[in-house]
């Protein structure tokens, strides 16, 4: 079975269309949407979908709650997992048709401890595909996976390194350090698509700028930018 692991903080504008697409995915898997301390709708349109939404009687959905934070709430949604896999999925992210039934085929493969997925921003803004090829070229090579990729590990291997590291921010890049010395993760097309909006919002430069600042902090560990640069963006 596949736990996906959503952390979500006050995603109402994305989460539904996330969770939808979700419970499209034929195959063996549950949900464990954790939320920081939303003031929006978050938590309501997390119950609304799962009531109403007729997805597999294989698959479940759990709102559970930790304090704000990518890793925190992870970290929590980890601990209450029960799948072989942990898939930890953005709420503005949307997985490729076939991911989860792909991801069952593999647990019986006890040479895949870990992946994660080629990225792509929706919209067609020649901009954010640079951004995006950028990105897929530098994680080729790093076979380090950004949170936007849907990493995902094997739950015992995930406990064995500890899990997400307790930081504000690259907690993503902080636990793949780790990862890629003992395991190979794997990379897999088609990609996932996240949606652009925020990235729009923030300023498709900006955002530019601050991929290839955390790609110099990683490769060649330059400062990392300042936390203010990570700012909430909804």
């Amino acid at each position: 079975m596949v736990s996906v692991v959503i952390p979500a903080y006050n995603e109402e504008k994305a989460l539904p269309h996330t969770l939808h697409a979700l419970f499209s995915q034929p195959g063996d898997y549950e949900v464990l949407a954790v939320d920081g301390g939303s003031t929006d709708r978050t938590r309501a349109l997390v119950s609304e979908i799962a009531n109403g939404t007729q997805h597999s009687v294989l698959s479940t959905v759990r709102l559970l709650s930790a304090p704000k934070g990518r890793a925190s709430q992870m970290n929590e949604g980890a601990k209450q997992a029960r799948g072989e896999w942990l898939l930890f999925l953005h709420a503005d992210t949307l997985l490729p048709a076939g991911a989860i039934q792909r991801l069952n085929e593999m647990e019986t493969d006890p040479t895949i401890q870990a992946g994660g997925f080629m990225h792509q921003f929706s919209g067609d803004d020649w901009r954010l595909r640079a951004i995006s090829f950028l990105d897929n070229f530098r994680c080729t090579r790093s076979r380090i996976i950004y949170g936007d990729q849907a990493l995902f590990v094997r739950r015992s291997l995930f406990e064995r390194l500890g899990g997400f590291p307790n930081q504000p921010i690259l907690e993503d890049v902080g636990f793949c350090e780790r990862l890629i010395k003992v395991t190979e993760p794997l990379l897999l097309f088609p990609p996932v698509i996240t949606d652009a909006r925020k990235f729009l919002k923030m300023g498709v430069w900006r955002s530019f700028l601050r991929v290839l600042l955390i790609i110099l902090h990683v490769e060649y560990r330059l400062p990392v930018l300042p936390r203010v640069f990570f700012q909430d963006i909804r």
